[in-house]
C-alpha cells in the first residue's frame, strides 16, 4: 500500500502507519491529512486488519504540529472549511474509525500532532514524548478538536492551563494527566505497542467497534463545541494576533503582541 507522505505495512492482524515528513518533523498538510485519510480507511476495510498502530517517522517527534506555511494567509473563511474538513477527514474520522487506533508518540505531539494523538483511541509514548497545544503563541487556537477532546481526557482546569498557556508537558506529566496510558524508552515504542496490538487483536471485533461506538457515544454532547471550535478558529484568522503570531514563527523569532 502507498500512500504520500506516509509507510504503511500490514504486519498479520495489525496494520503500521508511519507518518513520514521527518525533515518537516512530520507536519501535518492537506496532503498528508488526505493520505491519513486514505489509509485509515483502507486497513479499516481489511477483514484481515485488527489493530492500527499509528506513529510518526525517525525518533524526533510523532507529529510536531500542522504545516503553518501552507494556511497563514487563509482568510477568516477559508480557516474555517481548513478546520471543518480536516475534522470530518481525518480526526473524527480516526476517533470513531471501527479498527482500533494506537498512537505510538516518539518525540514531539504539538498542535495538530497532539490533536491526531487525541483522535486515537488510546496513546502510549516514549520518554523524550512532549506534548502541547501552542497555538495561542500563533495568535490561534486549536482546530482540529483540540478545545473538546483535551478536557476530556484531562479535565477542564489541566486542559486550560495547557491551551491557554502553550506550554508543554513531558511524558511522565501527561501519563499522570491521563493523557497517555503507558510510557516507554524510545527503543521499546514499538515492542509495547505491537504487545499492546496483539492483545487487542485477539478479541472479538464486532464486540470492539461496538465498544468504541458505545464509549465514544458518552462524550459526544459536545458536538456544538467542536463547531464553535471552527468558527472561533477561523475569527482568529481575522486578528492582527494572528497575522504577528504566524509572520513571527515563518521567520523564526517571538511574536510581540503588545499593544494589541
Amino acid at each position: 500500500m502507498k500512500f504520500k507522505n506516509l509507510k504503511v505495512k500490514r504486519d498479520s492482524a495489525i496494520g503500521r502507519i508511519w507518518i513520514d515528513r521527518e525533515k518537516k518533523l512530520n507536519a501535518l498538510n492537506r496532503e498528508t491529512i488526505e493520505s491519513l485519510h486514505q489509509a485509515l480507511k483502507a486497513l479499516d476495510e481489511d477483514p484481515d486488519i485488527r489493530v492500527i498502530i499509528l506513529r510518526g517517522s525517525g525518533p524526533k517527534a510523532f507529529v510536531a504540529g500542522a504545516d503553518i506555511s501552507e494556511f497563514a494567509d487563509y482568510s477568516p473563511e477559508e480557516a474555517q472549511d481548513l478546520a471543518r474538513s480536516g475534522q470530518e477527514k481525518l480526526f473524527d474520522f480516526a476517533e470513531n474509525l471501527s479498527t482500533p487506533i494506537i498512537a505510538a508518540v516518539n518525540g514531539f505531539a504539538l498542535g495538530g500532532g497532539l490533536e491526531l494523538a487525541m483522535s486515537c483511541h488510546f496513546r502510549i509514548a516514549s520518554h523524550n514524548a512532549r506534548m502541547g497545544l501552542p497555538e495561542v503563541s500563533l495568535g490561534v487556537i486549536p482546530g482540529y478538536g483540540g478545545t473538546q477532546r483535551l478536557p476530556e481526557l484531562i479535565g477542564k482546569g489541566r486542559a486550560m492551563e495547557m491551551i491557554l498557556s502553550g506550554g508543554m508537558i513531558d511524558a511522565e506529566r501527561a501519563h499522570e494527566y491521563g493523557l497517555v496510558n503507558h510510557v516507554t524508552a524510545l527503543e521499546g515504542l514499538d515492542e509495547l505497542s505491537l504487545r499492546l496490538a496483539e492483545k487487542i487483536a485477539g478479541n472479538s471485533p464486532s464486540a470492539q467497534k461496538h465498544a468504541i461506538k458505545a464509549i465514544n457515544a458518552g462524550f459526544r454532547s459536545t458536538v456544538p463545541g467542536f463547531k464553535a471550535e471552527i468558527e472561533r478558529f477561523g475569527n482568529c484568522f481575522g486578528t492582527a494576533d494572528f497575522v504577528e503570531g504566524t509572520t513571527a514563527f515563518l521567520e523564526k523569532r517571538k511574536p510581540d503582541f503588545s499593544g494589541r
